[in-house]
């Protein structure tokens, strides 16, 4: 049996490599879909596929390592990342996309509510806010670093659909898979329900909207942006612009801990569509600056100001369920990270990526004003009756 401090160490790995084969498979979107002979909506339902297999898990099986124990599932989605990407290798396509994605979603739905109760246990309860930060840092890395190290891959080896980021993750996911096993155990298993529903405290549907706008920008930056850059001679810059969708934001969250919540939504509010619109425009002039700026700007309030916002409030005004009222924000983002990408890539099948961008920008403006609008009356009439 493996001690604590090694324990905890390898679950650190564990989760950064589970995370890391989401998005591993990006920058390859393009190439599976021309070997089916797809349109960009198709590229975007596989990428919804994540989605799909994901809040099934993560609502319907949520309370499955409190009953099994945190090892075993954190193992199952080691080895469903493997699995998931040795089909697009067997078979490179589009159908084989939506199935790994799916496989990836579940994964995911396993290995963050059985990794975030373990790391907790291992460390001995004693250090909570330590626990979430090594669990937010290897999840984050992980999620960021799977398209990156696929792009770096074809950067030094040419076109391949066998990366060698695909072959590292072979190699070692396997292998950590029976390391976990192995880890010390803490924790207790008892019979508890696998149903573990949301709820959506009263008055909280600004913040869930505001997650709607910031992770729907999120899915159309990782899904769709990559196509573009793909038509323009820019493809080798995918897994960068998928790196800074996410880690930027995360390394933003220090900051918005230290701001009001009131101006950690606001500044959301304004990098969003900031945000995506100098995207567009860098993709419009062919400047991957621009692209990059624009992404962090957006990955700044997605995963950082709005996301920490919204959360710190909807939490709040549960106190006594907020597992579950978490949950139920994370049911408004993921809405926004999948429904709003697939009808960019209807979107895009009819009138071309650039102009389906430039139409979901201009949603995204007029949608963030009149939420922001909202909110801020919501604001003003609290103080008046407070007073």
């Amino acid at each position: 049996m493996i001690n604590r401090k090694f324990s905890a160490v390898g679950l650190a790995l564990a989760l950064f490599l589970a995370t890391f084969a989401v998005n591993l498979q990006a920058p390859l979107y393009a190439v599976y879909a021309a070997e089916s002979h797809v349109g960009t909506t198709a590229v975007t339902v596989a990428f919804a596929a994540y989605v799909a297999g994901l809040m099934p898990t993560l609502l319907l099986l949520g309370g499955l390592s409190d009953r099994i124990g945190r090892r075993i599932p954190v193992s199952i989605a080691l080895l469903l990342g493997s699995a998931a990407t040795a089909l697009l290798v067997i078979k490179p396509s589009w159908e084989s996309l939506v199935v790994a994605r799916l496989m990836l979603g579940i994964g995911t739905g396993l290995v963050t509510t059985a990794g975030n109760a373990y790391m907790a246990e291992i460390l001995g309860g004693s250090d909570p806010r330590g626990a979430a930060l090594i669990v937010t840092s290897a999840t984050t890395l992980g999620f960021g670093g799977g398209a990156l190290a696929t792009s770096l891959s074809l950067f030094m080896q040419g076109q391949s659909l066998m990366p060698l980021s695909y072959v590292l993750l072979f190699i070692s996911a396997p292998v950590l898979a029976v390391i976990t096993l192995a880890m010390t155990k803490v924790d207790k298993p008892s019979v508890v329900s696998l149903l573990r529903l949301p709820v959506f405290p009263p008055g909280t549907w600004v913040y869930g909207l505001a997650m709607v706008l910031a992770w729907s920008t999120s899915g159309v930056v990782i899904a769709v942006v990559p196509l573009q850059l793909q038509a323009i001679g820019l493809g080798s810059w995918t897994g960068m612009v998928v790196f800074l969708a996410i880690f930027t934001g995360f390394l933003c969250q220090p900051f918005a801990r230290r701001m009001s919540n009131t101006t950690s939504l606001a500044l959301g509010f304004l990098l969003i569509p900031a945000g995506f619109i100098t995207i567009v425009v860098g993709l419009e002039f062919g400047s991957v600056g621009w692209v990059l700026i624009g992404t962090c700007l957006t990955s700044a309030a997605n995963y950082g100001f709005t996301y920490l916002g919204s959360l710190l409030e909807v939490t709040s005004l549960a106190p006594e369920n907020r597992a579950r009222a978490t949950a139920g924000l994370f049911t408004y983002a993921y809405v926004g990270f999948s429904i709003p990408t697939v009808a960019s890539g209807v979107l895009a099948d009819k009138v071309g990526l650039l102009p389906a961008m430039t139409a979901f920008g201009t949603c995204l403006v007029v949608g963030t004003a009149l939420l922001a609008w909202v909110w801020g009356r919501k604001k003003v009439h609290r103080a008046l009756v407070a007073a």
